[in-house]
């Protein structure tokens, strides 16, 4: 077996898993989870909101 032929497999098996990937990600299936993970920065603000908000009712 010579280098360049498993150069080349390398090669197209990278290539096969980006493919694969690309289709993963644009799948209709992974929407809801990247929608939620879209979501998570939004979420955490919310969190802290609440926490100050919280904290300053028990302050003052």
């Amino acid at each position: 077996m010579d280098i360049n032929l498993v150069r080349s497999l390398v090669t197209a098996g990278g290539f096969c898993c980006f493919v694969a990937i690309i289709l993963w990600a644009f799948s209709k299936s992974a929407r809801k989870g990247f929608d939620e993970a879209a979501m998570l920065p939004f979420q955490d603000e919310e969190a802290a909101d609440v926490q100050s908000a919280s904290r300053s009712k028990s302050e003052g």
